[in-house]
């Protein structure tokens, strides 16, 4: 009843301001707070709502919206022409359309993210909520780690791209520098001594997913975040005591657990993840082009292109468990190289708002908040080796909001 309370009452202000839409299906699409209820409610669309909401408002409002064409939203506009290329010649069509639309609904409100939010304070109001929809998971699971001893997978919102323990502990790791952009830039005492709770219990929660992908993750994050902030103290001082602790702390079949980070070669689930990789390799060298399609990852094509992965008839397969790997199977080389190009233009776009900000104090949010996305990518390319969250919205959400942002530097002063 509330979560309805609050979406069906917030979509009036959505067609006067579609800026609210992106907000509102933001919360929604990170937080899935709905999945926290009962009822109508669960199972509801209220995000699908609000975004066709939000496209109508984009017709009606009389506000000046700005839409730009970077090179970087050029080599994303080409990314999305390259997923429907890839469906139409899918070897699964009957799975691919799903995802595809799927992934298609998620990339039309990074879009309009770009079109409504190019102000300060929409960035500013953007990052807040992102921050504390993931966020929540990591206050959350933290607490539970915490007084559940660490032997059970702290899980994110059922039936979302971070439902399982490997997704949230990755969110959780590209969310953390957010948090730290927040706390540099809240003059609130009240409030800045929440976000460090906040950074002191995600940390923990990051732990409680065991996730050796995370926790590599967190491990690369853990000095670029030291490396890239202006105030250095804290972020060290929370290294050197929580890291221990968190060590120390965690059970015996934590240690176990990560341990197969290295010994890889008697994990069985390690060993599922190179075969599902050989996997995709083989099939884009046989579809360089198309790859697979979406969901191409399943038994029949595992016997096709790599029969000897896989038990004959026994319908067994191991899923990607990689991004690279993931838009290498699925979009073939020229997928992987648009993917890796974007990646590339995003950390140049944050690199330039660095340098343009870095002796300007009215600019310190900016920088902040490039230097913090980076450390976030830093995350997402280091734990997304590891973990298949190429399609997850924020990724692409931060990639928007560094156009937007060095937009507003470039802008000429009135």
């Amino acid at each position: 009843m509330l979560v309805a309370i609050i979406v069906l009452g917030g979509l009036p202000f959505v067609f006067t301001n579609p800026q609210i839409g992106v907000l509102l299906w933001s919360w929604l699409g990170y937080m899935n707070p709905h999945r926290l209820g009962w009822g109508f409610a669960y199972n509801f669309p209220f995000a699908a709502i609000v975004g066709a909401i939000t496209i109508v408002a984009l017709f009606v409002s009389r506000k000046q919206l700005v839409f730009s064409w970077p090179p970087i939203i050029r080599w994303l506009v080409f990314l999305n022409i390259w997923f429907l290329i890839t469906t139409i010649f899918s070897l699964q069509p009957e799975d691919s359309w799903p995802q595809w639309q799927k992934v298609a609904k998620i990339q039309i409100v990074i879009f309009i993210t770009l079109w409504v939010m190019g102000t300060k304070e929409r960035i500013h109001s953007l990052i807040w909520v992102i921050a504390l929809s993931i966020g929540f998971y990591g206050i959350k699971g933290g607490i539970f780690t915490l007084t559940s001893g660490g032997g059970d997978h702290v899980l994110g919102p059922t039936g979302s791209f971070i439902a399982g323990n490997t997704e949230i502990g990755l969110a959780l790791v590209m969310v953390l520098p957010l948090i730290w952009y927040l706390y540099l830039n809240t003059a609130q005492t009240w409030i800045r001594a929440g976000l460090i709770l906040a950074l002191l219990l995600i940390p923990v929660a990051i732990f409680g997913t065991q996730s050796r992908g995370a926790l590599l993750a967190i491990a690369a994050i853990s000095f670029f975040i030291w490396l890239k902030s202006r105030k250095k103290l804290v972020p060290l001082i929370i290294i050197l005591l929580m890291m221990p602790l968190l060590l120390i702390f965690m059970p015996q079949q934590w240690h176990d657990r990560m341990s197969t980070i290295v010994d890889h070669q008697e994990d069985s689930s390690a060993q599922g993840r190179f075969q599902a990789w050989k996997f995709a390799y083989e099939m884009a060298v046989a579809r360089p082009l198309t790859g697979g399609g979406f969901e191409s990852f399943n038994a029949e094509n595992y016997e096709r292109f790599s029969p000897g992965l896989v038990g004959a008839g026994t319908g067994k397969y191991h899923d990607v468990h990689s991004i690279y790997f993931e838009i290498l199977g699925e979009h073939g080389f020229v997928g992987l190289t648009i993917f890796l190009i974007l990646g590339f233009l995003t950390w140049k776009t944050a690199t330039r708002i660095m340098f343009l900000t870095k002796t300007s104090h009215p600019d310190k949010w900016a920088y902040d908040l490039a230097a913090m996305i980076q450390v976030s990518f830093v995350g997402y390319a280091v734990g997304g080796a590891f973990l298949g969250l190429a399609y997850f919205d924020l990724g692409y959400h931060l990639l928007v909001i560094l156009v937007l942002t060095l937009r507003i530097l470039e802008q000429p002063s009135p």
